[in-house]
């Protein structure tokens, strides 16, 4: 059978999304089955991808599809109960070991330890009693979002600043707490601008066999069509995303309005009753822990709303840890990937149909203000900033209050 098209798998994936959480055991198996055999070659590993379950299982289904359905289904809860069951406080335990031993980047997504499985596994029997495998320890690692990288992954270019890791544990402790108020915490910086237009992009995607999608052989701007600038919001508190696709420059004209039209579009209906605010954010660009525009903006966000605005950067050299990478901007990239930005419209739908397993959702408005790149803040204006600088390094870490 031929590989099913792109079109085919994205209406295939909605179904097993919306359907599954309403089905039991048997009817999930079965529709997984009929899923995987509808879409022909690669079925049960786009199938197993999207739901999580195994592949016996999805094979099982295949198998059970036109046979009689008088197979006993199992009752909720039945089944072996699986050892995170029996030991509740399993999966604290586990961060507790690892998270001691952790390199000094609590704000990566994809933590990672220094101590091995092994070792892990034997202090869990040494320190809290527990018989467990190292598979177990693997299962129970990933879901709290560590994962193995190789030692070269971790090397930072240059010199390491001084005070990298009293940075990243205050951006850590004082994310805690606004989570912990319920006070919204949220992760920013722009994507790469795009080229509009029959482009190549990245990565492959699905289509018939010998039916590749044919796109323009050069990469040069049409000026008809022009490009986008792509500001990303992070939300930490919910897992949910927003994305200001602007037309023309990147500055922090356009990094503030993107932020604050988060606010007007998503934000105040998230948190209706938060007083406050906490951004992180890279060190540079329309960011930047150096420029006056940036801060102007924030004291302009914080006027409109009424919060008291948080603003943390990121050392130097260590941008790749800022959780809207990880968490936002590399599922846009992978959803579109093979597919070429023909028009706007087709960078919003592609952007606001981005989605994981985990429950990420993306809401894409288009930003066609013109933003003017130079632009200075004077001396005075700098005066009219209410801005109160804190942490353990100042020019990272600062307060901006409403004016009035």
């Amino acid at each position: 059978m031929a590989v099913a098209s792109f079109e085919t798998r994205s209406v295939v994936k909605k179904i097993l999304l919306d359907v599954t959480p309403v089905l039991d055991e048997k009817q999930r198996r079965i529709l997984y089955g009929s899923a995987a055999e509808a879409l022909g070659h690669g079925g049960v590993a786009f199938v197993n991808e999207v739901t999580g379950s195994a592949r016996n299982t999805i094979t099982a289904g295949m198998d059970d599809i036109g046979k009689e359905h008088g197979d006993r289904v199992r009752k909720e809860g039945g089944g072996r109960k699986s050892k995170m069951e029996k030991n509740p406080l399993l999966l604290e335990s586990v961060e507790n070991i690892a998270g001691g031993s952790t390199y000094g980047n609590p704000m990566n997504p994809l933590c990672w330890t220094t101590l091995s499985l092994r070792k892990i596994t034997s202090k869990l029997k040494d320190d809290y009693g527990y018989e467990v495998s190292q598979n177990i320890v693997a299962n129970c690692l990933d879901m709290l979002g560590y994962s193995r990288q190789q030692n070269q992954k971790m090397e930072q270019l240059g010199s390491q600043h001084p005070d990298r890791d009293a940075q990243f544990r205050y951006i850590n402790d004082k994310s805690k707490s606004f989570l912990e108020a319920g006070d919204p915490v949220i992760s920013v910086d722009t994507k790469k601008k795009e080229l509009l237009g029959g482009f190549r992009n990245g990565g492959s995607e699905y289509r018939r066999e010998k039916d590749p999608r044919e796109v323009l052989d050069h990469d040069f701007e049409l000026k008809e069509l022009g490009k986008i600038v792509p500001y990303g919001v992070y939300v930490v508190n919910d897992n949910t995303g927003f994305v200001n696709l602007g037309t023309n420059n990147d500055t922090s004209d356009f990094a503030g309005e993107s932020i604050l039209q988060w606010w007007l579009h998503v934000g105040s209906e998230t948190f209706p009753n938060a007083e406050r605010i906490y951004i992180t954010c890279d060190g540079g660009g329309s960011n930047s822990s150096r420029t006056w525009l940036w801060k102007q903006n924030l004291q302009k966000l914080a006027d409109e709303t009424g919060l008291e605005v948080h603003c943390s950067h990121f050392p130097p050299g260590t941008s790749k840890w800022n959780k809207v990478e990880h968490r936002l901007f590399c599922y846009i990239s992978r959803n579109w990937e093979g597919k070429p930005l023909y028009d706007i419209e087709t960078a919003v739908n592609l952007i606001g149909a981005t989605t994981t397993t985990k429950g990420l959702k993306v809401k894409c408005v288009v930003d066609r203000r013109y933003y003017e790149k130079g632009r200075k803040v004077s001396e005075e204006d700098k005066d009219l900033i209410n801005i109160e600088f804190t942490g353990p390094n100042e020019k990272w870490n600062y307060i901006i209050k409403p004016s009035n």
